[in-house]
């Protein structure tokens, strides 16, 4: 809302105007419902209290969005859309990408609020996201995943950024995350099993059984292939096969 020489302009949602008491912006009702359900966005403009023009916003579906949300639901998760958009714009764009979970109408603090409330079920929420809107909610959640093509306040308040902005970057962080997880436990394992039977034996476990002990050299050189060990199964990971490679 502004003054404009000496006229009071007024641009924004539906409820907006209806709060500061606009006439006449139900006609441009079904033309709003129109651009919605197109997948834009639809902006009500009045003038000294009166609407009279609708402006229509969209963003464009990124190329690899529906690709992206099909390979993160084959990893086993649950794809959900919050936005602060009309539902009838959302579902087109769902439309398009494959998801069938939305929450429109949803104002920032709203989406932190329905994050918290995710994870009070027991649930790990991973929030992307790279506008303003988005920065409660990547705060909230477990992961927050900024674009780096996006807000400087959505990357402060985000866990890991994807420096280029393609999605495709996320499935490969998941896919990641899970291998070093993966590897992690195994060098745990292999840190106790080798602790569980090398201690007992430098210790001389044997020793009342068959009179033997082990070697101080060969005690320490088994510690260090132990370290080796760990070292080497970590260097893998430079090998991983992550599915998805994004553009450079």
């Amino acid at each position: 809302e502004g003054e404009v020489e000496g006229r009071i302009v007024r641009v924004g949602k539906v409820d907006f105007l209806r709060d500061t008491k606009v006439k006449g912006h139900d006609v441009l009702e079904v033309p709003a419902l129109r651009a919605q359900g197109e997948g834009h966005t639809a902006v009500k403009v009045a003038i000294d209290g009166r609407a009279i023009g609708l402006i229509t916003l969209a963003d464009a579906v990124k190329p690899h969005a529906p690709e992206v949300v099909m390979e993160l639901k084959a990893l086993g998760l649950q794809v959900v859309m919050m936005t602060g958009d009309a539902r009838r714009t959302a579902e087109a764009v769902a439309r398009q990408t494959g998801i069938t979970r939305i929450h429109a109408n949803v104002e920032p603090a709203a989406k932190a609020a329905e994050v918290r409330a995710l994870e009070a079920e027991n649930r790990r929420v991973a929030v992307a996201g790279d506008g303003i809107n988005d920065a409660p909610a990547l705060s909230a959640a477990s992961v927050g995943i900024a674009m780096g093509t996006g807000t400087a306040v959505a990357i402060e308040s985000a866990g890991v950024t994807l420096l280029h902005g393609d999605l495709r970057g996320l499935v490969r962080a998941i896919q990641l995350s899970r291998v070093t997880m993966k590897n992690i436990r195994q060098n745990l394992f292999f840190a106790f099993a080798y602790n569980l039977l090398g201690v007992p034996l430098a210790a001389g476990a044997l020793y009342p059984f068959t009179g033997l002990l082990l070697s101080p050299m060969l005690a320490g050189l088994a510690m260090s292939f132990s370290s080796l060990s760990v070292v080497y199964n970590a260097l893998r990971l430079r090998r991983a096969s992550l599915a998805t490679t994004p553009a450079s």
